[in-house]
Protein backbone atom coordinates (compact mmCIF):
# COMPACT_ATOMS: atom_id res chain seq x y z
CA UNK A 1 0.00 0.00 0.00
CA UNK A 2 2.62 2.39 0.84
CA UNK A 3 4.94 1.48 -2.31
CA UNK A 4 1.64 2.40 -4.22
CA UNK A 5 1.35 5.59 -3.14
CA UNK A 6 4.62 6.61 -3.10
CA UNK A 7 4.38 5.78 -6.72
CA UNK A 8 1.50 7.34 -7.66
CA UNK A 9 3.26 10.08 -5.76
CA UNK A 10 6.06 10.25 -8.32
CA UNK A 11 4.36 10.10 -11.12
CA UNK A 12 2.08 13.11 -10.29
CA UNK A 13 4.80 15.10 -9.40
CA UNK A 14 6.29 14.10 -12.73
CA UNK A 15 3.00 15.17 -14.27
CA UNK A 16 3.79 18.91 -12.99
CA UNK A 17 7.12 19.48 -13.19
CA UNK A 18 7.27 18.34 -16.97
CA UNK A 19 7.37 21.50 -18.20
CA UNK A 20 10.24 22.21 -16.66
CA UNK A 21 13.50 20.55 -18.82
CA UNK A 22 16.52 22.87 -18.16
CA UNK A 23 17.12 22.66 -21.91
CA UNK A 24 13.71 24.39 -22.74
CA UNK A 25 13.87 27.11 -24.89
CA UNK A 26 11.80 30.00 -25.97
CA UNK A 27 9.16 29.24 -29.34
CA UNK A 28 8.81 32.05 -31.91
CA UNK A 29 6.21 31.84 -33.85
CA UNK A 30 8.48 31.90 -37.58
CA UNK A 31 8.59 29.18 -40.44
CA UNK A 32 10.34 29.35 -43.14
CA UNK A 33 9.12 27.24 -45.79
CA UNK A 34 11.63 24.47 -47.45
CA UNK A 35 14.47 25.29 -44.65
CA UNK A 36 15.86 22.02 -43.16
CA UNK A 37 17.21 22.24 -39.86
CA UNK A 38 19.35 19.58 -37.41
CA UNK A 39 18.87 21.07 -33.68
CA UNK A 40 20.57 19.95 -30.67
CA UNK A 41 19.80 21.25 -27.18
CA UNK A 42 21.68 21.12 -24.32
CA UNK A 43 20.55 22.62 -20.35
CA UNK A 44 21.81 21.75 -16.91
CA UNK A 45 19.70 22.48 -13.72
CA UNK A 46 21.69 22.86 -9.69
CA UNK A 47 19.35 22.73 -6.75
CA UNK A 48 16.03 21.62 -6.27
CA UNK A 49 14.92 19.84 -10.02
CA UNK A 50 18.84 19.05 -10.29
CA UNK A 51 19.60 17.16 -13.87
CA UNK A 52 20.60 17.61 -17.20
CA UNK A 53 18.39 17.30 -20.25
CA UNK A 54 19.82 16.87 -24.24
CA UNK A 55 17.90 16.34 -27.37
CA UNK A 56 18.89 16.22 -30.94
CA UNK A 57 16.42 17.10 -33.87
CA UNK A 58 15.62 17.60 -37.49
CA UNK A 59 13.02 20.12 -38.00
CA UNK A 60 11.20 20.86 -41.56
CA UNK A 61 9.50 23.86 -42.93
CA UNK A 62 6.62 21.86 -44.17
CA UNK A 63 4.37 25.07 -45.16
CA UNK A 64 4.15 28.36 -45.33
CA UNK A 65 3.15 28.69 -41.92
CA UNK A 66 4.03 25.64 -40.68
CA UNK A 67 7.22 23.73 -39.05
CA UNK A 68 7.66 20.50 -37.96
CA UNK A 69 10.39 18.87 -35.90
CA UNK A 70 10.92 15.68 -34.45
CA UNK A 71 13.57 14.87 -31.17
CA UNK A 72 14.99 12.40 -29.59
CA UNK A 73 15.54 13.48 -25.82
CA UNK A 74 17.67 11.89 -23.05
CA UNK A 75 18.20 13.17 -19.82
CA UNK A 76 21.10 12.53 -16.74
CA UNK A 77 21.33 13.27 -12.80
CA UNK A 78 24.05 14.70 -11.22
CA UNK A 79 26.67 12.74 -11.19
CA UNK A 80 25.12 9.53 -13.52
CA UNK A 81 24.83 8.72 -17.29
CA UNK A 82 22.52 10.40 -19.92
CA UNK A 83 19.83 7.97 -20.62
CA UNK A 84 17.35 7.95 -23.30
CA UNK A 85 14.06 9.18 -22.02
CA UNK A 86 11.43 10.25 -25.02
CA UNK A 87 10.97 10.52 -28.41
CA UNK A 88 9.18 14.67 -28.87
CA UNK A 89 7.00 15.49 -32.03
CA UNK A 90 7.27 19.83 -32.58
CA UNK A 91 4.83 21.61 -34.70
CA UNK A 92 4.50 25.14 -34.48
CA UNK A 93 2.59 27.27 -36.29
CA UNK A 94 2.15 30.94 -37.79
CA UNK A 95 -1.55 31.90 -37.72
CA UNK A 96 -0.35 35.71 -38.61
CA UNK A 97 1.48 37.47 -42.02
CA UNK A 98 4.81 38.56 -39.87
CA UNK A 99 4.54 42.26 -39.90
CA UNK A 100 1.11 42.74 -41.15
CA UNK A 101 -0.06 43.30 -37.13
CA UNK A 102 1.37 44.94 -33.88
CA UNK A 103 1.48 41.30 -32.56
CA UNK A 104 2.69 38.00 -34.67
CA UNK A 105 0.50 35.24 -33.13
CA UNK A 106 1.71 31.53 -33.69
CA UNK A 107 0.67 28.11 -32.07
CA UNK A 108 2.75 25.29 -30.81
CA UNK A 109 1.95 21.75 -30.27
CA UNK A 110 4.11 19.34 -28.98
CA UNK A 111 3.78 15.11 -28.00
CA UNK A 112 5.94 13.39 -26.50
CA UNK A 113 6.32 9.29 -26.32
CA UNK A 114 8.39 8.64 -23.42
CA UNK A 115 10.41 5.81 -22.14
CA UNK A 116 8.90 5.40 -19.15
CA UNK A 117 5.02 4.39 -20.51
CA UNK A 118 3.54 4.86 -17.14
CA UNK A 119 3.80 8.35 -17.79
CA UNK A 120 1.50 8.26 -20.46
CA UNK A 121 1.80 10.50 -23.58
CA UNK A 122 2.91 14.43 -22.38
CA UNK A 123 1.34 16.85 -24.80
CA UNK A 124 2.41 20.91 -24.62
CA UNK A 125 0.78 23.61 -26.25
CA UNK A 126 -0.36 27.05 -26.61
CA UNK A 127 -0.40 30.07 -28.46
CA UNK A 128 2.93 32.04 -29.15
CA UNK A 129 2.98 36.09 -29.23
CA UNK A 130 5.92 38.15 -30.32
CA UNK A 131 5.87 42.04 -31.18
CA UNK A 132 8.65 44.38 -32.16
CA UNK A 133 9.73 48.38 -31.24
CA UNK A 134 12.93 49.67 -32.99
CA UNK A 135 15.52 47.08 -32.11
CA UNK A 136 13.61 45.44 -29.39
CA UNK A 137 11.92 41.77 -30.05
CA UNK A 138 9.91 40.96 -27.47
CA UNK A 139 8.18 37.38 -27.04
CA UNK A 140 5.51 35.82 -24.81
CA UNK A 141 4.24 32.66 -24.79
CA UNK A 142 1.69 30.92 -22.36
CA UNK A 143 2.06 27.31 -22.68
CA UNK A 144 -0.19 24.65 -21.14
CA UNK A 145 0.75 20.79 -20.60
CA UNK A 146 -0.98 17.14 -19.53
CA UNK A 147 -0.21 13.91 -19.69
CA UNK A 148 -2.36 11.57 -21.61
CA UNK A 149 -3.24 7.64 -20.39
CA UNK A 150 -0.88 8.24 -17.69
CA UNK A 151 -1.55 5.45 -15.10
CA UNK A 152 -2.43 8.34 -12.73
CA UNK A 153 -4.92 10.82 -13.41
CA UNK A 154 -3.10 14.65 -13.66
CA UNK A 155 -4.18 18.26 -14.11
CA UNK A 156 -3.54 20.61 -16.91
CA UNK A 157 -0.93 22.74 -15.83
CA UNK A 158 0.53 26.42 -17.23
CA UNK A 159 3.63 27.75 -17.31
CA UNK A 160 4.75 30.88 -19.01
CA UNK A 161 7.93 31.84 -21.51
CA UNK A 162 9.57 35.65 -22.00
CA UNK A 163 12.03 36.85 -24.44
CA UNK A 164 13.18 40.28 -24.44
CA UNK A 165 16.11 40.52 -26.97
CA UNK A 166 18.17 43.98 -28.49
CA UNK A 167 19.15 43.32 -31.98
CA UNK A 168 22.65 44.65 -32.02
CA UNK A 169 23.51 42.85 -34.53
CA UNK A 170 22.53 39.62 -36.75
CA UNK A 171 25.46 37.85 -35.62
CA UNK A 172 25.18 39.24 -32.29
CA UNK A 173 22.07 40.11 -29.95
CA UNK A 174 21.47 40.22 -26.68
CA UNK A 175 18.66 40.15 -23.67
CA UNK A 176 16.92 38.56 -21.39
CA UNK A 177 15.04 34.94 -20.84
CA UNK A 178 12.26 34.18 -18.02
CA UNK A 179 10.70 30.52 -17.51
CA UNK A 180 8.43 29.55 -15.15
CA UNK A 181 5.53 26.90 -14.28
CA UNK A 182 2.86 27.81 -11.68
CA UNK A 183 0.95 24.50 -11.40
CA UNK A 184 -2.65 24.19 -12.53
CA UNK A 185 -4.03 26.34 -15.12
CA UNK A 186 -7.39 27.64 -13.16
CA UNK A 187 -5.43 27.68 -9.69
CA UNK A 188 -1.81 28.87 -9.57
CA UNK A 189 0.41 27.58 -6.99
CA UNK A 190 1.89 30.43 -4.45
CA UNK A 191 4.26 31.89 -5.90
CA UNK A 192 7.15 30.29 -3.53
CA UNK A 193 6.05 26.94 -5.22
CA UNK A 194 6.66 28.08 -8.75
CA UNK A 195 9.70 27.44 -10.55
CA UNK A 196 10.35 31.06 -12.09
CA UNK A 197 13.40 31.38 -13.69
CA UNK A 198 15.35 34.81 -15.27
CA UNK A 199 18.41 35.36 -17.25
CA UNK A 200 20.71 36.91 -19.46
CA UNK A 201 20.76 35.38 -22.63
CA UNK A 202 22.90 35.76 -26.13
CA UNK A 203 21.64 34.96 -30.03
CA UNK A 204 23.14 34.86 -32.73
CA UNK A 205 22.43 33.57 -37.18
CA UNK A 206 25.78 33.32 -38.57
CA UNK A 207 25.34 32.77 -42.71
CA UNK A 208 26.90 30.47 -44.74
CA UNK A 209 27.00 29.18 -48.32
CA UNK A 210 23.52 28.88 -50.23
CA UNK A 211 20.95 28.77 -47.89
CA UNK A 212 23.41 27.25 -44.88
CA UNK A 213 23.39 29.10 -41.69
CA UNK A 214 23.98 28.34 -37.71
CA UNK A 215 21.65 29.92 -35.01
CA UNK A 216 22.53 29.69 -31.84
CA UNK A 217 21.03 31.07 -28.32
CA UNK A 218 22.18 30.40 -24.90
CA UNK A 219 21.19 31.85 -21.28
CA UNK A 220 22.07 31.83 -17.82
CA UNK A 221 18.84 31.37 -15.56
CA UNK A 222 19.00 32.36 -11.84
CA UNK A 223 16.01 30.63 -9.91
CA UNK A 224 13.48 33.33 -8.14
CA UNK A 225 11.35 31.03 -6.21
CA UNK A 226 12.22 28.41 -3.71
CA UNK A 227 10.95 25.54 -5.99
CA UNK A 228 13.09 26.67 -9.12
CA UNK A 229 16.24 25.18 -9.88
CA UNK A 230 19.22 27.62 -8.30
CA UNK A 231 20.94 27.87 -11.56
CA UNK A 232 20.37 27.01 -14.62
CA UNK A 233 22.74 26.83 -18.01
CA UNK A 234 20.38 26.40 -21.36
CA UNK A 235 21.84 26.56 -25.13
CA UNK A 236 20.73 25.82 -28.72
CA UNK A 237 22.58 25.38 -31.98
CA UNK A 238 20.77 25.08 -35.22
CA UNK A 239 22.52 23.97 -38.51
CA UNK A 240 20.00 25.37 -40.95
CA UNK A 241 19.92 24.22 -45.10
Amino acid sequence: MKSSILCAAALAAVGQAALAEPNDYVYVPAVSYGEREIDFKFGNATGPQAGRATSLGFGYGAGERWFTEFYVKYQGEPGGPDTFDAYEWENRFLLTEPGKYPVDLGFVVEIERPQDRSEGYPVRFGPLLQTEFGRWQLNANLLFQRNYRSEVPNDLTAGYQLQLKYRYREEFEYGLQAFAEVGKWDHWDPAAEQTSRLGPAVFGHLKLSGRQAISYNAAYLIGLSPAAPDHTFRMQVEYEF
